[in-house]
């Protein structure tokens, strides 16, 4: 799977396939495996994996928060479960994916608008 934010997109459909219950920290523990995955295979980074790279220092501000917790468990502060964190999280990143997404979306030859309504849905 080389186009992250489609993953995404599945486990947003189907997060209990993916993760095993509706959990932010399942997520966060997926998207690391996955990132092990595609490390330990020599697959190098996608535009979109490089993308996501700064998705932690943008929920730092956007939380007006400094620290050295993970983005997973900052959305889960904010939040009253790890249920509502999760679906806060699809909220953040289609906000996140939105800030330039012709940037990101469309070098890989995406169709930006179509993604980001998929995204978005």
């Amino acid at each position: 799977m080389h186009d992250l934010y489609t993953l995404i997109q599945k486990i947003k459909k189907a997060p209990s396939m993916y993760l095993g219950r509706h959990s932010i920290i399942c997520l966060q523990a997926f998207l690391s495996g996955y990132s092990v995955a595609k490390h330990e295979l020599g697959e190098q980074p996608t535009k979109q994996d490089n993308d996501f790279m700064s998705f932690p220092e943008w929920i730092r501000k956007k939380f007006n928060v400094q620290t050295s917790q993970s983005w997973a468990n900052i959305i889960l502060f904010y939040c009253e479960d790890e249920t509502k964190a999760l679906d806060k999280f699809f909220e953040l990143l289609d906000e996140f994916i939105a800030r330039n997404s012709s940037d990101i979306l469309g070098e890989v030859g995406v169709n930006v608008e179509q993604t980001v309504q998929v995204v978005r849905s």
